[in-house]
C-alpha cells in the first residue's frame, strides 16, 4: 500500500522541468474556454433571476434591475481582483481551500473544500439539465427522453475531458465564442433601438408580473441581489486550476481571470440596460434572454442562433467543474483528506479518477432528479458563496500577515467582499431552505466529517509505517517459501524454480479433501512427485470441508508460530492467458488462496504469472 510518501521540495511556480507535458496545458485563451463556461452561461439565468424577484413589486420593482445588477457587477469586480491575488499567492491552485488552509486553519479549509465540491458536482447536473431543457423546449417530442439525453451529454463531456483539458478547451472555444459574440451583438444592436423590434416570442404567454405594485423594500432588493449572484458561479474556477495552465502559470491564469470578469460584467450590465430600455416583463415559458434577443434582433435567424448557442453553452458549462474539481481533489488527496488515487495523473495531464468520480456522482444526481432542472436549482450556488466568503476572509488575514505596500486598501477590499458574499450566502440559504437547500446544510458538514475520517486513517497508517522517522537497519532473516500445487506441470516447475531463488527453504503444499475422487488425485500426485523428485518436500494438508484458501492459511499460521523469526512467502503460480476473454476459462484458485492468506496471516504473497 503506497501512502504518505515523502515529496521533494516543490519547484517554483513558474519553473518547469523538461518534458512535463506543457503542450497539454492551457493558455489564457484556452483556459478561458475550458474554465469559464459556467460563468459565461450564467448570463442566461442571472438577469432573469433578478427580474423574477423584482416582479413581485410590479413594474415599479423592475426599475431596480439595473441598480441591483450594478451592485452584482461591483461584487464581481471585487471577486476578480481578489482571485487575481489568490492566483499569485497560491500558484498550486485550490482557491478558497488553499487560502483557508494557510490562514484560517484546517477545519475552515475543509468547509471551503466541501462547499466547492458540492457546488462543482451540482454545477454539472444543473448545466446538463438546463441545456437539455432548452433542447426539449425547441423539440417537445424529446421531453420524455430528457434523462437519457442528460446522461448522453454527460458522457460526451466526460469523454472529451478524459482526453485532456487542452482537448476539451479546444472543443469548447467555438461555442463559447459564438455565444459571447451573439450576446455582445444583441447588446450593441439593442442600444441603438428606441423600442423592441419584435415581441413575438412573448406573445400569448402569461405575464408573471404582480398586478398591484408594492413597496420595494431592502429585503426585496437583498433577495434580488442574492438571486442574481447566481451569475457569479464559476468565477473561482480559474484560481482553483492554476496548475493546469502553461508557464508562466500565474500570469496566464490572471489574464484569464480578468478577461472572464470583463466579459461577464459587460454582458450582465448590458442585458440589464436593455431590460429597462425595452420595459421587459417576465412571462411564463420564455426566458428573459430570449425576449431580449427578440426585441433587439427580431424574430428571425439571429434569434435562433442565440437560442441554440445558449442551449449548447448551458450544456457545456459543466466543463468548468471538470477543469476545477479534479485539481481540488488532487490537493485534498495530497493533504491526506481523500484517497491518494485522486492525486494520480494520467497522460495529457488528466486527473482521470477525479474526472470519473465527478461524472459518476453527477450521473446519480441526474437519475435522482429525473433530468429536471427545477429539482436541482434550489441546491445550486450556496456552496460557491460559502467558498467566496471564506476566501475573502482568508485574504484579509493574508494581507495582515504580509503587511506589504497598500495592504490596508487590499484588506479593506477583501473585507467588503466578505461582507457582501456572506450576506448573499445567508439570504440564498434562508430563501431556498425549504425548497431543498437543507440538503446542502446537511451535506456540507457530513462531507467535512468524511474528509477528517480519511485523514485520521492515513495518520494511523503513517504511524504504523513510521513515516518521517529513520527506520531500523535492514537485516537478513531465514526465509521460507510455500508453494500451493495441485498437479505437475511446467507451471509447477517454474514456480518451484522461482521459489528456490527467493528463499532459503521451499515447501510445496497441496490440499486434500476426504472424498474418493480427491484421494485418488492425491495418490496420483504423490506418485508423480516421487518419480519427478524435485528436491522439494510435498506437504499434504487434510481438510474436511471443500475449501482451498483456509487450510493453506492455517498451515502458514502454524509454521509462523513454530518457527519465529522466519519470513514466510506464499508464492501462488498462475497462468496468464494469451487472450483477455480466456481469463473466463480460469478457475480463480489463485485469487481464493491469496484472499485467505492476506486476510488471516502476515505472510508475503507473491503471484507468479506464467505467460502462455
Amino acid at each position: 500500500m503506497s501512502v504518505l510518501t515523502s515529496k521533494p521540495d516543490a519547484a517554483p511556480a513558474d519553473e518547469e522541468p523538461p518534458d512535463t507535458g506543457e503542450r497539454h496545458r492551457l493558455t489564457a485563451v484556452t483556459g478561458l474556454a475550458a474554465l469559464s463556461l459556467d460563468a459565461m452561461a450564467s448570463v442566461a439565468y442571472g438577469p432573469e433571476a433578478i427580474v423574477l424577484v423584482l416582479a413581485a413589486a410590479g413594474a415599479h420593482g423592475l426599475g431596480f434591475t439595473l441598480p441591483v445588477t450594478l451592485a452584482i457587477a461591483g461584487l464581481l469586480a471585487v471577486l476578480v481582483a481578489s482571485y487575481r491575488q489568490v492566483i499569485a499567492a497560491f500558484p498550486d491552485g485550490g482557491g478558497s481551500y488553499a487560502v483557508a488552509k494557510r490562514h484560517l486553519g484546517a477545519r475552515t479549509s475543509l468547509v471551503a473544500a466541501a462547499s466547492l465540491v458540492l457546488d462543482y458536482v451540482l454545477n454539472v447536473a444543473v448545466a446538463v439539465t438546463a441545456g437539455v431543457a432548452a433542447l426539449t423546449s425547441a423539440f417537445p417530442a424529446l421531453y420524455d427522453d430528457r434523462l437519457w439525453l442528460c446522461l448522453a451529454v454527460l458522457t460526451l463531456i466526460t469523454g472529451v475531458n478524459l482526453r485532456g483539458i487542452v482537448e476539451s478547451a479546444r472543443a469548447f472555444i467555438l461555442p463559447t465564442a459564438v455565444f459571447v459574440g451573439s450576446v455582445l451583438v444583441l447588446i450593441a444592436v439593442g442600444l441603438f433601438r428606441s423600442h423592441p423590434v419584435s415581441t413575438e416570442a412573448a406573445a400569448g404567454h402569461a405575464s408573471v408580473l404582480a398586478d398591484n405594485a408594492s413597496t420595494v423594500g431592502a429585503l426585496l432588493l437583498l433577495k434580488a441581489f442574492a438571486a442574481g449572484c447566481a451569475a457569479l458561479t464559476g468565477v473561482e474556477a480559474i484560481a482553483n486550476a492554476v496548475p493546469s495552465f502553461r508557464v508562466p502559470r500565474v500570469r496566464r491564469a490572471q489574464h484569464a481571470e480578468v478577461a472572464l470578469g470583463a466579459v461577464l460584467g459587460l454582458m450582465l450590465v448590458g442585458l440589464s440596460v436593455l431590460i429597462g430600455r425595452f420595459h421587459l416583463q417576465p412571462v411564463e415559458g420564455v426566458t428573459v434572454l430570449a425576449q431580449l434577443a427578440d426585441a433587439s434582433l427580431g424574430h428571425d435567424w439571429a434569434f435562433y442562433v442565440i437560442q441554440v448557442a445558449t442551449m449548447v453553452l448551458l450544456a457545456l458549462s459543466a466543463n468548468t467543474s471538470f477543469g476545477g474539481l479534479p485539481v481540488l481533489l488532487k490537493l485534498l488527496a495530497r493533504d491526506n483528506y481523500l484517497p491518494h488515487v485522486f492525486a494520480l495523473k494520467a497522460d495529457r495531464q488528466v486527473h482521470r479518477h477525479g474526472v470519473l468520480a465527478l461524472a459518476l456522482v453527477a450521473a446519480a444526481l441526474l437519475v435522482f432528479s429525473g433530468g429536471d432542472t427545477n429539482t436541482l436549482v434550489p441546491l445550486f450556488a450556496i456552496g460557491v458563496f460559502v467558498g467566496f466568503t471564506i476566501a475573502q476572509v482568508g485574504m484579509v488575514r493574508h494581507w495582515r500577515a504580509e503587511r506589504g505596500p497598500r495592504w490596508h486598501g487590499k484588506a479593506l477590499l477583501n473585507g467588503f467582499g466578505a461582507v457582501l458574499t456572506g450576506a448573499a450566502t445567508v439570504v440564498v440559504t434562508a430563501s431556498k431552505f425549504e425548497e431543498g437547500a437543507w440538503l446542502i446544510v446537511i451535506s456540507l458538514p457530513l462531507l467535512v466529517l468524511a474528509f477528517q475520517a480519511v485523514h485520521r486513517a492515513y495518520a494511523r497508517i503513517g504511524e504504523r509505517l513510521g513515516l518521517g522517522r529513520v527506520p531500523e537497519v535492514p537485516r537478513r532473516e531465514r526465509s521460507l517459501v510455500v508453494v500451493p500445487v495441485a498437479s505437475l506441470s511446467r507451471l509447477t516447475s517454474e514456480a518451484l524454480t522461482a521459489a528456490a531463488s527467493l528463499g532459503d527453504e521451499v515447501r510445496a503444499v497441496t490440499v486434500c479433501h476426504p472424498d474418493a475422487e480427491d484421494r485418488a488425485r492425491l495418490r496420483a500426485l504423490e506418485g508423480a512427485w516421487a518419480e519427478w523428485d524435485p528436491g522439494v518436500a510435498l506437504v499434504e494438508l487434510a481438510c474436511e470441508r471443500r475449501t482451498l484458501g483456509r487450510p493453506i492459511a492455517a498451515y502458514v499460521r502454524r509454521v509462523a508460530a513454530a518457527e519465529p523469526g522466519t519470513r514466510i512467502t506464499v508464492l501462488i503460480p498462475e497462468t496468464e492467458p494469451e487472450r483477455l476473454w480466456q481469463r473466463l476459462l480460469q478457475n480463480q484458485r489463485g485469487a481464493v488462496v491469496a484472499h485467505a492468506v492476506r486476510r488471516e496471516t502476515d505472510a508475503v504473497i507473491c503471484r507468479l504469472r506464467f505467460r502462455l
